[in-house]
């Protein structure tokens, strides 16, 4: 086959790919958002034909010609076509491990596993979930024996599939670096007085929440016309194109600060997708690298700046304009108190700073036993609830509290939780660079974070996926993952607020 031709083919290919796509993207947000109930029945039918197009974009022998005519004339292709060809060959490599019949099947196993695992968690019945994570743990199962052909460890294949290169033997003492420099202190913290300021304790109506978002997101400089705000049981984001992003939310009556940060963070998602460049939309090169890196810009803007003494000011100006009875009399610095108190808690989305990596850990345990197949699915609740008592000293009440409240499992996404982690080192590091180039807590203070935002878009969002993962890490972070980076910010951070060393 001709280049040129292979070209033109690659192009037509990226097109039918990014429609179908969309098109799932928006099924699946409306389902998990405004659908009825009962809608999923019919959803699942719909995302398994257009997931068995979406396959037949890439069957058949002209695909791998298309691909290998490319990949053979990298001297005679553009730096964005030949990038294309190399994420469209590992696209394709992964698809078609499983054939597809089982590919299908796996869209309609997801959709009634998410349907479910809804329904399980507000009733906390692991029991209704089980089976069908089951059936999610086995064909994941199967994918990585077939795609590692014996060569990787089952875990490390799907590490692998998220975070490109991580694998057990870079988590196991990266999360043990962390154990060994955060215990200690979590432990001390547990013995100073609580942070428990009364004003936190009040209602904080909905209606008024929902002011406070759209206030917050402009804060963030999130543009309004290319991101939605929706609500869902748990926060997410999906980027279809850079001018069109979904972002969700959840918000309780007593607690205004977990919707705050869950707008905040899915934001720093939100903004990674739109700042990707122009020329990269519709193909496959738009959005994130990796989730490590996309977690980074997330949890970036939630705990770097957003936790922040200088972020305070200007954040609780709004909040006393949206809810001025409950921020009565509140300073600043009551405000950078309150929302970085450390205490263990139940839900790892709730968690402060400093006990956060030890939620992504026991998820990182539990899941290598699941996939490793040293763990039964029967066995999992009684697991994650020892692990709760042993690494963060908490009693998990019910299966709502405990091994139900993320989603992640019911899309089968094994293998993503270290990236939260991995996302809040990276993050850590990408700060120390920014801090030499800008004066990012005087921007910070201001309440304007386009600076920090454009400074993130020029080192990371621009390029997509263009750059392999380990080259936007290296022209952001200044140099390789050093944990000690994340850990001594932490320990900076909490042993100031407590008043330790």
């Amino acid at each position: 086959m001709e280049l040129k031709t292979a070209i033109e083919k690659l192009n037509e290919i990226q097109k039918a790919q990014y429609a179908l796509r969309h098109a799932m993207s928006v099924i699946y947000v409306d389902g998990d958002t405004v659908a009825p109930k009962n809608s999923w029945k019919g959803r699942g039918k719909a995302l398994a034909y257009l997931s068995e197009l979406d396959y037949k974009t890439t069957d058949g022998p002209e695909y791998p010609e298309i691909l290998e005519t490319i990949l053979a004339n990298r001297e005679n292709t553009d730096e964005k076509t030949f990038r294309q060809a190399e994420l469209m060959k590992e696209d394709y490599d992964n698809m078609h491990v499983m054939s597809m019949e089982e590919y299908v099947a796996f869209q309609e196993l997801t959709n009634e596993a998410d349907t479910v695992w809804h329904e399980a968690k507000e009733k906390s019945d692991y029991a209704m979930f089980a089976p069908l994570l089951e059936k999610l743990i086995d064909y994941q199962k199967r994918y990585a024996e077939r795609k590692g052909k014996g060569e990787k460890k089952l875990y490390d294949v799907l590490l692998d599939e998220y975070e490109k290169g991580a694998s057990m033997a870079m988590l196991d003492p990266f999360f043990q670096q962390i154990r060994e420099d955060l215990t200690p202190l979590i432990l001390e913290i547990a013995k100073k007085p609580a942070i428990d300021p009364p004003f936190l304790k009040n209602t904080w109506p909905i209606a008024q929440q929902r002011i406070f978002s759209e206030k917050v997101m402009r804060m963030e400089g999130i543009d309004p016309d290319c991101c939605t705000l929706g609500e869902t049981e748990h926060p997410f984001t999906d980027g279809m194109n850079k001018w069109d992003v979904r972002i969700t939310t959840h918000y309780h009556e007593e607690d205004a600060l977990s919707s705050m940060f869950s707008v905040i963070h899915e934001g720093g998602h939100a903004l990674y997708d739109m700042g990707s460049a122009d020329d990269l939309q519709f193909t496959c090169l738009a959005g994130g690298s990796t989730m490590g890196i996309h977690e980074s810009q997330s949890r970036f803007y939630e705990n770097l700046i957003c936790r922040s003494r200088a972020f305070c000011k200007p954040l609780l100006k709004v909040m006393q304009e949206v809810f001025p009875e409950q921020t009565k009399g509140v300073t600043a610095e009551e405000l950078y108190r309150a929302i970085n108190k450390s205490q263990p808690s139940l839900i790892r989305t709730e968690a402060d700073e400093l006990t956060y990596p030890l939620h992504v850990m026991i998820r990182y345990e539990i899941e290598k036993g699941m996939i490793n197949g040293d763990l039964k699915v029967s066995e999992l609740p009684g697991i994650w609830n020892e692990l709760y008592k042993k690494y963060l000293g908490v009693t998990v009440p019910d299966d709502r509290h405990g091994i139900l409240q993320d989603s992640h499992w019911s899309g089968a996404g094994f293998g993503y939780f270290p990236s939260y982690a991995l996302g809040s080192a990276y993050g850590v590091q990408m700060l120390r660079q920014m801090e030499k180039d800008i004066d990012v807590w005087g921007i910070a203070e201001s309440g304007d974070l386009r600076p920090i935002t454009a400074w993130l878009a020029d080192k990371i969002h621009r390029y997509g996926c263009l750059k392999k993962p380990q080259e936007v890490l290296l022209n952001a972070m200044g140099g390789p993952l050093d944990a000690s980076f994340y850990t001594g910010y932490l320990k900076d951070k909490y042993e100031d607020l407590y008043g330790i060393g």
